[in-house]
């Protein structure tokens, strides 16, 4: 299965989210994602193995569920983070204006705790074979995904001229998702979670 680690935003901040993507209109290359599923990645696993009966990977190069889930546990406990609050707000783009992949709104409050959660899932997860993340962790929240440049014009105007604060919402858990790919975009199902 394809899976990563998370944390949701509150059901009440799915308004703002939509409003805050309604800002950039419905220029051509860009798909916005479903607000329903807004959520911050903590660390991305790509493939892992959904295991035998006993929790074993069937494929050898994928970690297993069971080594999976016994790493999420690891990790937030030494994460050593209680529940709190996150802000959401302003827009941001991954990798940069000029070459524009992900539209994306940014974690002001709880960054830290984000980032405490974020290294030692990594610590964890990289330990069970799991690629190392290739970039700097920056605490977000995907809004949209740029498929080409047609678009990217008023989406560079938007980011740079609008600071939207979409709202707060407090977190008390981390997430371990399963995605699976579809044509009409991914769709999550919350395979456990882990209280802070």
């Amino acid at each position: 299965m394809r899976a990563f680690f998370a944390v949701d935003l509150s059901d009440d901040l799915v308004d703002s989210v939509a409003d805050a993507q309604a800002a950039f209109g419905n220029p051509a290359g860009l798909t916005l994602v479903d607000p329903e599923q807004a959520h911050v990645t903590l660390k991305f696993l790509g493939e892992i193995g959904a295991g035998d009966d006993r929790g074993e990977a069937a494929d050898d190069t994928a970690p297993a569920l069971a080594d999976v889930i016994a790493a999420g546990e690891r990790a937030v406990e030494s994460a050593g983070v209680g529940p709190f609050e996150c802000g959401v707000e302003g827009f941001g783009v991954f990798p940069s204006l000029d070459y524009i992949s992900v539209v994306w709104a940014g974690v002001d409050a709880g960054s830290a705790e984000l980032t405490a959660l974020h290294e030692a899932l990594e610590a964890e997860t990289t330990a069970l074979g799991v690629d190392p993340a290739d970039h700097d962790f920056t605490p977000h929240v995907t809004l949209a995904r740029m498929d080409d440049a047609r678009g990217k014009k008023l989406v560079q105007e938007v980011v740079r001229e609008r600071d939207p604060e979409i709202g707060r919402f407090e977190v008390d858990e981390v997430r371990l998702v399963q995605s699976t790919l579809t044509s009409d975009g991914p769709v999550y199902e919350t395979v456990t979670s882990f209280g802070l």
